[in-house]
């Protein structure tokens, strides 16, 4: 809960490079005349372009009075504000409201609606530009500062996406020990040593705070904090993207770990596997069990998590298996070369997923990841080996590498 005396006394002492004060001036029933829209939205996407802070609505800047809302506009005002950071920003950002009483100058307590901006992990543009939080003001950003902070966000990739912080995550003596098991041996430090060597944390004004790797790893619903960060799987009976012929459809939200194992759970159950008997019986399955593994363990560890709401997305159908994996090939690869090299986006989750021991799945490994970095050519090898047909990768416009995968064709087709 948050500390009203405290936020009185900062609001007393006026605005400054963490807080933002608003009134709230109406026209009419029921319409905000001031402040403008743009106004909100730039102040929010200067605080997620710096360190963060707070709006404050309901609070004269000039006076610092706490002139409140009346109860009845609550819903209202957050209708307002939520259309003026979702509509006015890209990408989207996260925030937080609390409705908090505060005393006014006559002693009668009054509501505000208190904004809780963190600091983001993209670089966001409103109206007024690119724009960050100098003092008490917002500021449009030069060209060389935008150029720095685009390469500390990791769109320029100068500094791993994957190591950053991600200040509005869970604490890490929180997370379920389950999730951070594999990653801690006897002997080694402390949890919060080994996970800050492992790059799960890092410390943040003297804080340990979980990085991108650590929420994508370490908490039970990732894309809470990355937008994005799941798998979408759908099922269709025929050749087609037509919600008329869905199967089945789910969502795999869990730690990246999860996901992986849910993902391929779902091809397994819904892969067709005819039998012969002629010599006794004989199982034909669609797809080999370690191509479908290998793909899915590709496209989470290598997809590019900085994509803000870019989710990998799996279809089946009657014919082929598609995987649309976030983002272009990382470094200096291509489709050529995929089988002939490995360059990882993301060195540290590669690593980590190395780390994580397998389930009851039999597919002749010990850990969900090989480090030797064959996992294109298990692909590519045993799916042509079983529907007699290559796998085709398709870079999609810069923005998502594309896998298809044929379905071996059933022996009783004649």
């Amino acid at each position: 809960m948050m500390n009203t005396t405290d936020l009185q006394q900062r609001i007393r002492l006026g605005e400054d490079s963490y807080l933002e004060l608003k009134q709230l001036v109406w026209r009419g029933v029921g319409k905000i005349n001031e402040p403008h829209p743009d106004s909100v939205a730039d102040e929010a996407a200067a605080f997620a372009n710096t360190k963060g802070g707070q709006l404050v609505l309901g609070v004269d800047d000039k006076t610092r009075s706490v002139t409140g809302l009346a109860l009845a506009d609550l819903d209202g005002v957050e209708q307002w504000l939520g259309n003026a950071l979702k509509d006015r920003i890209e990408p989207e950002l996260d925030y937080q409201t609390q409705h908090v009483e505060l005393t006014a100058a006559d002693g009668s307590l009054r509501v505000v609606i208190v904004v809780d901006i963190p600091r983001s992990l993209w670089v966001h543009r409103s109206p007024g530009g690119y724009l960050h939080r100098v003092g008490h003001a917002k500021r449009e950003m030069r060209s060389d500062y935008l150029a720095r902070l685009f390469q500390q966000r990791s769109q320029a990739r100068l500094i791993r996406f994957e190591e950053q912080a991600v200040t509005q995550a869970p604490a890490f003596e929180t997370l379920p020990w389950r999730l951070i098991k594999p990653f801690l041996h006897a002997d080694e430090g402390d949890e919060s040593t080994q996970l800050k060597r492992l790059h799960l944390l890092t410390d943040v004004d003297g804080q340990p705070v979980l990085t991108v790797a650590g929420v994508l790893l370490c908490t039970e619903n990732p894309s809470e904090w990355i937008r994005g960060a799941y798998i979408q799987a759908v099922a269709y009976r025929g050749l087609v993207n037509d919600p008329a012929d869905q199967i089945d459809a789910k969502d795999f939200t869990g730690p990246i770990t999860d996901q992986i194992w849910d993902a391929f759970g779902f091809v397994m159950r819904h892969m067709q596997v005819p039998a012969t008997k002629d010599l006794g019986r004989i199982e034909h399955p669609q797809y080999s069990r370690r191509a479908v593994f290998e793909a899915i363990v590709n496209a989470v560890a290598h997809r590019d998590y900085s994509i803000h709401g870019a989710r990998i997305r799996l279809f089946m159908f009657a014919d082929r298996l598609e995987i649309c994996v976030p983002g272009p090939l990382a470094n200096t690869m291509s489709i050529d070369t995929m089988t002939r090299m490995s360059l990882p986006r993301n060195d540290v989750l590669c690593s980590l997923l190395s780390r994580v021991p397998m389930r009851e799945f039999n597919l002749g490994r010990q850990y969900v990841m090989d480090k030797r970095g064959a996992g294109v050519e298990v692909i590519v090898k045993e799916s042509e080996s079983l529907s007699g047909r290559k796998p085709v990768y398709h870079q999609l416009a810069d923005m998502e590498l594309q896998l298809t995968i044929y379905a071996a064709p059933s022996p009783h087709a004649h």
